[in-house]
């Protein structure tokens, strides 16, 4: 097995390799040493220099010595395609790895399970010698809300949404609600797939509805992929329908938002402000709170979060809304036991 200096030294080469374009004037070895400290080799420029001598004599690189600092390059017509992935492909490759998962077509997925595999085993091997490669210990991305367990998603329903969307193709499905806990058949024309915290949802048009809806993945108990093509909103983007608040639930509508706020919920909404145009007067009390929202489910929940800190004055209907569930809960917990 290779020492730790012995993998230290290929990997920093490969990477030159890598680095190295394949026309003049080249890279200087202070412009490669800035790169591979950048990818999380630490070495000196000479070490470069040594390394760059070293590899000319096995690989057909060039150096352009007309001026000075020499740059190095590929011969024309002689560069490599070399196999494997740098320190930054890997490292990125495993920070993504889970997160794209429900949302690659099987094919594709499967054709970067060995890329997955390679990322895994080069930042454990180059972990006790690279920086860069133990960063994936040391950043982690957390849920704000409760870290609900994901619900399991059939392979082949999924697999069959992916294809839908990939070749632009009908579904014939028979999807459950979740509120009425009914089952529905339904002809649906996917447009996109978003992943919103736990819960993968299909972006689609169905037959029965003029509308773009939301379909839990979870949801589908039978998925069928048909030959007619999918019919698509001419002016649908899915990055604007996202934009558009529409994954947050609810009316869909924009609202102003006016209340009173506590010191403390002040102060953290300074820090991360519920809209572009929120504004906070100070009171001796608190401050007073005006905010343009989408009144939706998200921010109901919320609202509710923050009892005892927030009181609602506009607009009345979200006011009431508040004191309404309130109100149930209380119902629900002031019970004799």
């Amino acid at each position: 097995m290779p020492t730790h200096s012995t993998r230290t030294t290929i990997s920093r080469q490969w990477e030159m390799l890598k680095l190295l374009p394949n026309r003049a004037p080249g890279l200087t070895a202070a412009e490669l040493l800035q790169q591979l400290e950048e990818a999380g080799h630490r070495t000196t420029k000479r070490t470069v220099e040594r390394d760059l001598n070293e590899l000319s004599s096995l690989f057909p690189l060039h150096c352009n010595d007309k001026g000075t600092p020499y740059g190095w390059y590929w011969q024309p017509g002689r560069s490599i395609d070399l196999p494997g992935i740098t320190v930054g492909e890997a490292l990125t490759l495993r920070l993504v790895e889970d997160s794209i998962r429900p949302l690659v077509p099987g094919l594709m997925l499967k054709s970067l399970e060995p890329r997955f595999s390679q990322a895994r085993q080069k930042l454990t091997a180059l972990g006790e010698e690279s920086a860069s490669a133990r960063w994936v210990d040391k950043v982690a991305s957390v849920q704000p809300a409760l870290n609900l367990i994901a619900p399991e998603i059939n392979a082949e329903h999924l697999d069959q949404l992916h294809r839908a969307l990939l070749e632009d193709l009908q579904l014939h499905c028979r999807y459950r609600s979740a509120n009425k806990n009914r089952v529905h058949e339904l002809a649906l024309s996917p447009l996109g797939l978003v992943q919103r915290g736990q819960i993968t949802y299909l972006v689609a048009c169905a037959e029965v509805f003029d509308d773009v809806r939301l379909y839990a993945a979870h949801r589908f108990e039978a998925v069928t992929l048909l030959s007619q093509p999918g019919r698509r909103p001419a002016d649908f983007k899915l990055a604007d329908y996202v934009q558009s608040g529409a994954m947050q639930f609810g009316e869909g509508q924009m609202i102003q938002l006016r209340a009173w706020v506590d010191p403390t919920l002040a102060k953290r909404l300074r820090e991360t402000p519920l809209s572009e145009d929120m504004k906070l007067i100070d009171e001796s009390d608190g401050a007073l709170l005006t905010a343009t929202i989408n009144n939706s489910w998200e921010l109901k929940w919320w609202l509710l979060s923050q009892a005892g800190a927030i009181r609602i004055d506009e607009p009345k209907t979200l006011r009431q809304s508040l004191i309404d569930s309130q109100r149930q809960s209380l119902a629900l917990h002031d019970t004799t036991m």
